[in-house]
This record gives structure tokens, C-alpha cells and sequence, in this order.
């Protein structure tokens, strides 16, 4: 999970070396949910706080789900992971893999949807906001099958943490999905999405993030969970058969 004005690779902490599917068992006896990531692997996630009013309350800032969102799956699925997301955070690389893993096993039956929001951390990832804006861009000439494809091809093509000449990767991976150049750039260049971007992100911190890949869970009755930090594949499946069963 990447911060801003924080180290980009945070230490994994041992004392919240428990496992995911012990966390969750205990949590539920207790009626609350915690979130504790640490891994082996150099992703270390802040555990979250109880499930209290006060932050159910901050998950409901989140903006309502629209059609004018970027979903991947059945929109009326019975849960529903909303993503905020920096492009140039190599946590959110990963975690978009992971994702994708969880659409192709829950996404066919239409028990799950994904919805990408931007979260570009500015202070650390200068170049993240203009290619939050260049999917957009993508989406505006070639639909939500476009923004995806773009969003997927970048996060394949890049490496992480501002190493990406955008001048010159931008245009290409239009092109490669067959969006016109010409006009692409021209959008890229106008300020027409920048309010969109800033309004993903501002609803992120409302939310209570506070870093990247920060996501919420969404359930068909409405109810809300935190997902902070680049959970593995087994942790998020463990969320979501939580959420098929509140219906």
C-alpha cells in the first residue's frame, strides 16, 4: 500500500503476522471485521479499525454507484469491490492481477463486479493524474471495453513509480487498442477530466483512504467493508464469500 510523503515499500510488520482466514474467523464470532495485511513478499498493509459507527459512517461517503462508473462485470451483481486506484503504484499493479483473478471466477456467474476509481497520489507520483486522465480519454472514444483495455494494457506495458515516458507510452497503447491517435492526445491535453480524476480522489479520502490500493467491498443489502492494501487473492475470496452471503 503506497502513502503520501511516506517511504514507496513499506516493511512488512511480524507482529501482525496472523493469518487472514484466522483474523476473519475470530472477527466474526465477535461481530467485527479487522483487516490485517502482512506478507512475506514486502506488502505490508495498516491493520483497520473495528467495524464502528464512526467508520461505517466513512464508508458511506462513498459516492454512489452509477453507470457513469467503470465497471467490469454484471452491475447488478451481489457484491460489488470499488477500487481506488494510483496507476503508478506498484501495490496496485498487483493488486489489479488479483482482481482480475477474482472476476474471472466470480465475475462469469455475475456474483461480483469491479469498479475502478482514481486515487493518483501526487507527492509521489507526479505523472499517475495525466494517466488517470488518458483512460478516461480511452473510455470517451472507445466505451467502457476501451477504458479496461487500456487501464490493463498500461499496468502490463509499465514499470511502477514515475518510470514511464509518457509522452511516448500514452499514444502507443491507444493505438495498440485502436483508438485514434490524434484525437486521443487532444483529449489527453485538455482539462476536461481533470475534475473527474479530483473528485475519485477527494471521495477516496472521504472514505478514509489514506493510501494505494484502497477499496471497499459493497454488498447487495448495501453493507460496507475496508479493503486496504494489496490483500492477496486468498483474502479478498474470503471477503467475498462474506458478501454473497448478505444479501
Amino acid at each position: 500500500m503506497e502513502k503520501e510523503d511516506t517511504q514507496q515499500t513499506m516493511q512488512v510488520r511480524n507482529n501482525f503476522s496472523a493469518p487472514m482466514a484466522i483474523v476473519i474467523a475470530g472477527a466474526l464470532i465477535a461481530g467485527a471485521i479487522y483487516f490485517v495485511g502482512a506478507r512475506g513478499d514486502g506488502v505490508a498493509t495498516a491493520p483497520q479499525p473495528k467495524e464502528t459507527a464512526d467508520n461505517t459512517v466513512e464508508l458511506d461517503n462513498m459516492s454512489p454507484i452509477t453507470s457513469a462508473d467503470h465497471i467490469r462485470g454484471n452491475q447488478d451483481a451481489l457484491v460489488t469491490i470499488v477500487e481506488y486506484s494510483d496507476m503508478e503504484c506498484p501495490f496496485c499493479a498487483r493488486f489489479h492481477s488479483t482482481m482480475q483473478q477474482v472476476v474471472d471466477e466470480y465475475g462469469k456467474n455475475g456474483q461480483v463486479s469491479w469498479i475502478y476509481r482514481h486515487f493518483p497520489l501526487d507527492s509521489i507520483h507526479s505523472k499517475a493524474r495525466t494517466e488517470a486522465v488518458a483512460t478516461e480519454c480511452a473510455a470517451e472514444l472507445g466505451g467502457n471495453d476501451a477504458f479496461w483495455k487500456y487501464l490493463d494494457r498500461f499496468l502490463e506495458l509499465t514499470p511502477s513509480n514515475n518510470q514511464t515516458d509518457i509522452n511516448t507510452v500514452l499514444p502507443q497503447i491507444a493505438r495498440e487498442i485502436g483508438i485514434d491517435e490524434a484525437r486521443f492526445t487532444a483529449c489527453v491535453e485538455s482539462d476536461k477530466y481533470e475534475k473527474r480524476v479530483e473528485d475519485d480522489y477527494q471521495n477516496a479520502i472521504a472514505t478514509g483512504g489514506n493510501g494505494t490500493p484502497w477499496s471497499i467491498i459493497v454488498t447487495k443489502s448495501g453493507k460496507k467493508y475496508p479493503l486496504s492494501g494489496a490483500q492477496p487473492y486468498a483474502s479478498v475470496k474470503q471477503l467475498i464469500e462474506i458478501g454473497l452471503r448478505d444479501k
